[in-house]
């Protein structure tokens, strides 16, 4: 059994982000992990139709412990895009008193 904390106490890099999120991509079944790059977008270039879209993000809410609410996920096309928005959410909450 594999235990992953995930805590927003700490400041993570967005570059520690980034490949969480790629690494996630990559293990994503309904996509050829070989095209997961920073920049591919999920549609375009990795096939993913909307469903597949809705699993991801599911995904990486689950990885992150982030809620990503309908209209902020339908802005994340790509992996820096869902790496930028977890960055900024983390971010929020490390600030929080």
């Amino acid at each position: 059994m594999q235990l992953r904390c995930w805590c927003s106490s700490t400041a993570v890099s967005s570059d520690q982000i980034l490949d969480r999120v790629i690494a996630l991509a990559k293990k994503y079944d309904k996509m050829d992990g070989s095209k997961v790059t920073e920049t591919a977008d999920f549609q375009k270039d990795l096939n993913l139709d909307s469903l597949d879209r809705v699993e991801l993000i599911m995904a990486l809410e689950e990885e992150f412990s982030v809620e990503i609410p309908d209209e902020k996920a339908d802005k994340l096309v790509c992996c820096a895009d869902a790496a930028k928005y977890i960055a900024e959410v983390d971010q929020k909450n490390v600030q929080k008193p």
